[in-house]
Formats: C-alpha cells, sequence, structure tokens
C-alpha cells in the first residue's frame, strides 16, 4: 500500500516540477543568459581585460569599433569593451550592496509591522515608508550624495535607503496572508513568540516574494547607480561607471557615437535580463500561475 501522504503531494509542488517550469519559462531563460554574461564580464575583468584601462593612448583615441578594439576607443584613447567589463564590477556591486541593505533592515521592519499589526508600531512604520515613497528614488539619491559627497559609497547608501521601504512593504503584506493561517495559529497555541513565529513561519514562506522583488530592485539599483554616476554623484574618476561614460560621450555623440551607444546597451541589456529574470521567476513562484500551466 502507498504512503497516502507522498500520492497527496501536488505535482507542481516537485522540486523536479519547479526545474521543469524554469527551462519552460522563455523570459527565465533569457534574462538568466543575459544576466550571466554581465555577471561573467565583471568577474572576468578581476584578472584579464583586453586594455587596461589605466593607460592612455591618445594617439588611438575615438575610433571605431574595429578586430582591434571591438567597441572603439573613448576620448581618450581607452578601449570601450574593457571600460565596460571593469564598469560592470561598479554597477553590480552597488545594487546587490544597496539590495543587500534594503533586505538587510526592510525584511525586519515588515516582520516586526505585520506581528503587531493594528498597533501604533505598525502604523508609524507604515507611515514612515509612506514619508520616503512621497520622493522619487533618484531625487532622493541626488540628495544624499549632494548633501555627503559624490562617491560610490553614498550612492550605495541612498540607494539602499530608497530599498527598505520596498521590502518592508512587501515583507508586511506577505506576511499579513500568513498570520490567520492554521499552521500559524497552531504555532501560537504552542506558546511560541510572535518573533520565533515571524523567523521560523513567517520568513520562510515570504521568501520566494522578496527573491522576486529582489531582481527587480537589483535592475532598478544599476539605473539608479548608472543615473547617479551621469550626473557626476556617484561612483569618481579612475573607477569606471556606465553612467560617466555615457556622460563623457553627450558632447562627442556626433563625432563618436559608439562611445555613448554601447555603454546605453550595457545598461539596457543588463536591466532588461534581470526584469526578464524576475519575471519567470514570479510565474514559477505564483501557485495560480503554476496550477495553470499543470
Amino acid at each position: 500500500m502507498s504512503d497516502p501522504r507522498v500520492d497527496h503531494i501536488p505535482p507542481e509542488a516537485t522540486p523536479f516540477r519547479t526545474w521543469h517550469l524554469a527551462f519552460r519559462s522563455r523570459n527565465l531563460v533569457i534574462g538568466s543568459v543575459l544576466t550571466l554574461v554581465f555577471v561573467a564580464a565583471a568577474l572576468i575583468s578581476f584578472v584579464w581585460t583586453p586594455y587596461d584601462i589605466s593607460k592612455l593612448a591618445i594617439s588611438e583615441k575615438m575610433q571605431v569599433p574595429s578586430w582591434s578594439h571591438w567597441m572603439g576607443t573613448d576620448h581618450f584613447g581607452r578601449d570601450i569593451l574593457s571600460m565596460i567589463m571593469v564598469g560592470a564590477r561598479t554597477s553590480i556591486a552597488v545594487a546587490v550592496v544597496a539590495v543587500g541593505i534594503g533586505m538587510l533592515f526592510g525584511v525586519p521592519l515588515g516582520l516586526w509591522a505585520a506581528a503587531r499589526r493594528g498597533s501604533m508600531l505598525d502604523e508609524v512604520i507604515m507611515r514612515a515608508n509612506d514619508l520616503v515613497f512621497a520622493f522619487p528614488s533618484l531625487l532622493i539619491a541626488i540628495m544624499i550624495t549632494a548633501t555627503f559627497g559624490p562617491s560610490a559609497v553614498n550612492a550605495i547608501i541612498a540607494i539602499g535607503i530608497f530599498n527598505i521601504p520596498v521590502f518592508a512593504r512587501l515583507t508586511r503584506s506577505g506576511a499579513l496572508s500568513l498570520w490567520q493561517r492554521d499552521f500559524i495559529l497552531a504555532a501560537r497555541v504552542s506558546g511560541k513568540s510572535s518573533a520565533r513565529i515571524s523567523f521560523e513561519h513567517i520568513l520562510p514562506n515570504v521568501t520566494n516574494l522578496l527573491i522576486v522583488q529582489g531582481t527587480i530592485q537589483f535592475s532598478l539599483g544599476i539605473l539608479a547607480e548608472a543615473g547617479l554616476s551621469y550626473v557626476g554623484l556617484g561612483a569618481q574618476p579612475p573607477v569606471p561607471s556606465w553612467g560617466r561614460m555615457l556622460a563623457d560621450s553627450q558632447t562627442m555623440i556626433s563625432i563618436a557615437p559608439h562611445m555613448a551607444i554601447f555603454p546605453g546597451l550595457a545598461i539596457l541589456l543588463t536591466v532588461l535580463g534581470l526584469n526578464l529574470m524576475g519575471d519567470g521567476l514570479r510565474d514559477i513562484f505564483d501557485p495560480k500561475l503554476r496550477r495553470s500551466r499543470a
């Protein structure tokens, strides 16, 4: 006789089924490939780049794409492909740390607010989130970096601060829908504290939501970093940045358009890849969509 517990496991809950849906998701596959290309370029740049970006070659400035320089050279004669590879490190590092800051502070705040739903604490946390959301993220970042000075560290702090209410609201929303579930009520009856229930039972069940939102915020972090660098408030020279490459090319776009095209494509494809990956993960983790594909 078969074990009834095994017979009643839904097919969409098995790891094999999850991987099958992952490979069937066109958005997830394309997004993952695009993202991995730029992550790989950033990692490879630590040990190798086609040319040394610290060396200037004025005699070779603004060369068009060729076999020796696949993406051409900039106004200082530096290889643009090498600059994009090294610049990927800056963009990815800023976005990763900023998203990490948002999760580190936002998730506990969201869990705390949900556990104390309806209380003064919940109201204070949510109104503070509304206050941050009242201002555009880029404007907040510009205010912070303009106050404390332009640097990659200040850009990380600025973008990270905006990510905190994003994850706080998402975590609270997901947690509120779980607090009335039977397994949570059973945990409360067993004598577990609200904090223990939040981290042992609530948090694992909202992890999927956080992963999907994390990929989206990661792409927004790259855009924000590029925007801050473009206006001179992000990473400072000699640290390469995609946004600074665009800023340097704006006055030369009529005579050397490749200086703007390739950094712009790098930003576009990276953000597109992350958004597609986020859409694919959301389709897989959404139970309704999973059942519709079963």
